[in-house]
């Protein structure tokens, strides 16, 4: 089917201390993803659920995943809207509400500040954050609300 895509990836737990799952203070919550083609991806869980601070979480990676989905988006929206950008960043912030042993995320808030190359853009560039809103398959695929709180800058002419 042509409108039907898959991402494969794999996981491998590289935490085992030696005696496995034997406690939960036991063993390690290091793992490694893989996909083909690709260097691997360290990951743990949060620090705060006995994981490592110098590895990517899964938390972190849904926010990674929201923004990079709304900022590759908002880029094809622009080029259509012939706006041209000339830097983006963003400030993603994900709020997580812990409830038990479980929990789920409440809200994600991007903060994508863009630089466009004439004042003329400003406009059309702000109107692109709600079109690329509209398109983003990861955005679309949760269940809480992902915001955007877009700054647009304009680039210095030399």
């Amino acid at each position: 089917m042509k409108d039907l895509h898959e991402y494969r990836i794999g996981i491998e737990w590289t935490g085992n201390r030696g005696t496995g799952t034997s406690g939960y203070r036991a063993y390690g919550r290091q793992l490694l993803i893989h996909a083909e083609g690709k260097a691997a991806l360290e990951g743990s869980a949060d620090r705060t659920f006995h994981g490592d601070a110098d590895r990517w979480n899964p938390e972190e990676l849904l926010v990674t995943a929201l923004a990079q989905c709304h900022m590759l988006s908002y880029l094809h929206m622009a080029v259509r809207a012939g706006v041209v950008v000339t830097a983006y960043t963003d400030d993603a912030v994900g709020t997580m509400r812990q409830e038990g042993l479980g929990g789920a995320f409440s809200g994600v808030v991007l903060r994508p500040r863009v630089t466009v190359a004439d004042a003329s853009m400003v406009e059309a560039a702000r109107a692109a954050h709600a079109e690329a809103r509209e398109v983003c398959f990861i955005a679309n695929s949760v269940n809480f609300p992902v915001t955007h709180e877009p700054q647009i800058l304009v680039a210095h002419a030399e």
